[in-house]
């Protein structure tokens, strides 16, 4: 079955589920990016600080090959950036002292260069975003920003805000990031959520899945990134129901503003995005 997809401000269409790789390990991601390929996945969402783009950019290569999919058929995602995040005796970030507007002028030549299709944004609040959008000599407006968004952490606002500036939304860390390394006892555990499970027996599905299509109820984009084939096709078949509106509302009202991924070690940092209301 094929993956539904949105359309960006700039007319591209960007399937509706992606496959997320942060933290797939570079020795297990090779082989789950050929089996997602092959499974009907066409969105792939990578970053050069993940560590694992050589073994995704080999996969994606074997399945071409053996032609399987065109490349011009993938949506592949990456995050700018060289270095991986540099961090002082105290562990905290050191910030580069880069206003983003410049970095922003620097990806817009990519565009008019041909060498990537679209750009956007991620983590960025709603300040951060008028700011860029009334960028002087602004010439490529950001089509996406990519912000964590689960029941815990629903984002209402900067979502309305985002879509009433034609800004599409992708949603990380769905499940809650359940394998987060800085994880503490005590913290929630989403796919633990007993109101989630009653929704998900009730459809004959996970709780996991029932997550993913809350998400894509509302119209995002969501990236639940798995190194398991048996989970990575489970993500896929969430477009056979539907949640009622009244389920909707229940998973909604969950919301407590709660982030698996606050980025703590970059609190310090000028830009640092999450002290904004939305």
């Amino acid at each position: 079955m094929a993956i539904p997809c949105v359309e960006l401000s700039n007319k591209m269409k960007m399937p509706a589920l992606g496959l997320g790789t942060w933290q797939a390990p570079p020795e297990k991601v090779e082989e789950v990016v050929k089996f997602a390929i092959d499974s009907g996945y066409r969105h792939f969402d990578c970053a050069y600080f993940y560590q694992n783009e050589n073994e995704i950019g080999n996969a994606v290569k074997q399945k071409i090959k053996e032609g399987v999919v065109k490349r011009e058929d993938l949506f592949i995602v990456t995050k700018a950036g060289e270095e991986l995040h540099p961090k002082d005796d105290k562990g905290m970030s050191i910030p580069s002292d880069t206003d983003f507007l410049d970095t922003w002028e620097a990806m817009e030549e990519l565009v008019d260069c041909g060498l990537v299709k679209a750009i956007g944004i991620s983590n960025f609040n709603h300040e951060q975003i008028e700011r860029l959008l009334n960028k002087p000599g602004l010439k490529h407006k950001p089509v996406m920003n990519q912000i964590e968004c689960h029941p815990y952490l629903t984002q209402e606002k900067l979502i309305k805000y985002c879509k009433s500036k034609g800004i599409a939304v992708t949603a990380y860390s769905p499940l809650g990031s359940p394998n987060r390394p800085w994880a503490k006892p005590g913290e929630p555990v989403l796919l633990e959520d007993p109101k989630i499970k009653e929704i998900a027996v009730r459809h004959h599905k996970s709780p996991a899945q029932v997550l993913i299509r809350f998400l894509i109820q509302r119209d995002l984009i969501v990236i639940p990134k798995s190194d398991k084939p048996q989970r990575v096709q489970e993500n896929m078949k969430v477009f056979d129901f539907e949640l009622s509106k009244k389920e909707m509302d229940v998973i909604l009202s969950f919301n407590r503003n709660w982030r698996a991924v606050p980025v703590l070690p970059a609190v310090n940092h000028k830009d640092y995005p999450f002290k904004a209301e939305y």
